[in-house]
């Protein structure tokens, strides 16, 4: 009783004792987590003071939600620890941090209409504190996102942008501003998202500021730059923007980290951690890559991403990390299927899946693309029954219209190939006029749209309406060199002219198709160039040029073959009969390869 006594009138010391004893097993390695809840919960039984109550609920639930699975315990602690603080005054810290976690918890149990009122009560509240109104519009902007609610979230952000100004932070409206493009180009906003990023751009370069945030900011904003100008399909038109955003992040990876806090509690915001933002440049590197054929150096940035992202998934689990994964492997298994290793692509669309099985959100974000994927390479080994189902699955899935157009040209493929879905094929290719309402601003997938109809008018004899369909490909392909575009263009424009009896013209297609299709590298554009090389040549008379042009198709004919029954054989190839729900667990292993090789001979 004597000692009880004693420690009732030095709480100091017993609270400082347990919290120290709290600490020391929550960073124990590896924590003991059990032991560091007993000695929080120890606090309660000295009936401490209010604000000593209040700061020990917070800690419980804190340590409850990120440690534990008893969500119930943590939100209890969490809803006393949000109530007392309310009735005190200047205990702003514990008050919203408690907001902002049990929000968080509200949202992991799908309570998202508990969450929001009681964000909008901090945010209401917390006008006098800068640094967590700001960090709460934030959260709510976020969670009005992850509702696809863009509207709200864009509001909020607004509101944000003006709060920071009136508080004198120049860097943290900065960021609200960069956030609200972001979702303006998410939501196709155009007309909105120059002024905007115009804005942007000028804050950025006058605020004068710690380096390493300035330099960030500067990442943000060209990111949003070069994916603006990716979602266009304008290649060519990118590259200062990232040559200029490559260069940026150099910069930041020589800046060292600077402790010193911003004296404007505003500013204490950071958009990604260096690490993070590496791999983002890598990735944005890999779709321009992909888009503009340089498929070696995409696979090389693909390679090197990956590789730190696997570094830094060993100690970090953030969700963005994986996002970043599944984007990484969406490109390279495109870059995989024109190269010739379906195989390979095969196993990394598995990878895909496997990620998507996580984490259920990621699987909503992917599953359009994942089906599009399993599209593509039905197309590469010829089943086209499969490609047709894959590509009509994710049609339903997506409400993306790039995606969507890009989705209904390479059906418009299948359809052409099978020869027999006229009226099918008739209505698609009404909804992707390049000549009239093409339904996205995107030049390279117009660009694709006038490919689709040439390819079509070859198929159907109409030989010069090709050639102007073909033309017109050229020209926007190579305004913004879309190699894999012309490449294909050149070839199909060079069998034109073969067909024609026109061979001086034909050779002149086919020679640089060729020379693009080996740098690029496009297997099937090689094959095809390669066999028209070697009928041209003989129709020529050059004999030992068409018996090179015929053991270079051999060679061409030998690897996809090879690569063909590796794909077919592997267990995976199931994935392709799967068109409903999550992606499946367990993939059964097939006797050998079932689909007609004749496409590729």
């Amino acid at each position: 009783l004597s000692v009880n006594a004693k420690l009732h009138k030095a709480p100091d010391r017993w609270y400082l004792a347990l919290l120290g004893f709290a600490e020391h097993f929550r960073t124990s390695s590896p924590p003991k987590i059990r032991l560091c809840v007993h000695c929080l919960q120890a606090v309660f039984q000295f009936k401490p003071p209010q604000r000593i109550e209040a700061r020990t609920h917070l800690q419980l639930g804190s340590v409850l939600y990120h440690h534990t699975k008893n969500s119930e315990l943590a939100r209890s602690h969490l809803e006393k620890a949000w109530y007392i603080s309310q009735q005190l005054p200047q205990f702003e810290d514990v008050k919203f941090e408690a907001a902002s976690i049990l929000s968080e918890l509200f949202c992991q149990q799908n309570l998202v209409d508990s969450a929001k009122p009681l964000l909008r009560k901090a945010i209401q509240i917390s006008q006098q504190t800068p640094y967590w109104h700001c960090r709460l519009l934030f959260q709510l902007a976020q969670l009005h996102t992850l509702e696809k609610d863009l509207v709200s979230a864009c509001d909020l952000l607004g509101v944000g942008a003006e709060y920071a100004r009136v508080v004198g932070s120049e860097y943290t409206r900065a960021l609200f501003l960069l956030s609200k493009g972001m979702l303006l180009l998410m939501e196709r906003k155009l007309g909105e998202v120059h002024p905007l990023l115009t804005l942007c751009g000028t804050i950025v370069e006058n605020w004068q500021g710690n380096p390493i945030q300035k330099e960030s900011l500067r990442v943000f904003f060209l990111v949003l730059q070069v994916t603006h100008y990716l979602d266009a399909g304008q290649v060519k038109s990118v590259k200062p923007c990232l040559k200029q955003l490559q260069q940026c992040i150099q910069t930041i990876s020589t800046l060292q980290d600077d402790e010193i806090l911003p004296t404007n509690p505003a500013d204490l915001f950071h958009w990604l951690p260096k690490e993070h933002m590496c791999v983002l440049v890598y990735l944005v590197t890999v779709m321009h890559s992909m888009q503009a054929g340089y498929l070696e150096k995409a696979q090389k940035y693909t390679d090197k991403a990956l590789m730190q992202l696997e570094k830094l998934k060993m100690l970090d689990c953030s969700p963005i990390l994986s996002t970043f994964q599944v984007i990484l492997l969406e490109h390279i298994i495109m870059c995989r299927l024109v190269t010739g290793h379906k195989a390979t692509a095969l196993q990394e669309i598995s990878q895909v899946c496997q990620l998507c099985q996580q984490s259920p959100r990621l699987f909503t974000n992917h599953a359009a693309q994942l089906h599009t994927l399993l599209g593509l390479y039905c197309i590469s080994v010829n089943c086209m029954d499969n490609a047709e189902a894959q590509f009509t699955t994710a049609l339903q899935l997506t409400t993306h219209q790039e995606l969507w157009t890009y989705i209904v040209t390479n059906l418009a493929s299948v359809y052409i190939r099978e020869g027999n879905r006229h009226q099918e094929l008739y209505n698609l290719l009404e909804r992707i006029n390049p000549d009239h309402n093409f339904p996205v601003s995107s030049h390279c997938l117009r660009a694709a749209a006038f490919y689709i109809r040439g390819l079509l008018s070859f198929f159907q004899g109409r030989y010069n309406e090709a050639k102007r369909f073909l033309r017109e490909t050229l020209k926007m392909s190579n305004a913004e060199d879309l190699n894999r575009l012309t490449a294909c263009s050149l070839v199909l424009l060079g069998h034109i002219f073969y067909v024609l009896g026109n061979h001086r013209e034909s050779n002149n297609m086919v020679v640089p198709a060729m020379q693009l299709a080996s740098k690029i590298p496009d297997m099937s554009v090689q094959l095809w160039s390669s066999a028209l090389l070697k009928d041209l040549n003989k129709a020529l008379g050059n004999g030992m040029d068409a018996h090179e042009a015929a053991q270079m198709h051999q060679n061409f004919s030998q690897q996809l073959l090879q690569d063909h029954i590796a794909a077919c054989s592997l267990p995976e190839h199931n994935l392709i009969s799967w068109t409903d729900g999550p992606p499946p667990v367990q993939i059964q292993a097939q006797n050998g390869p079932t689909t007609s090789l004749a496409s590729l001979l």
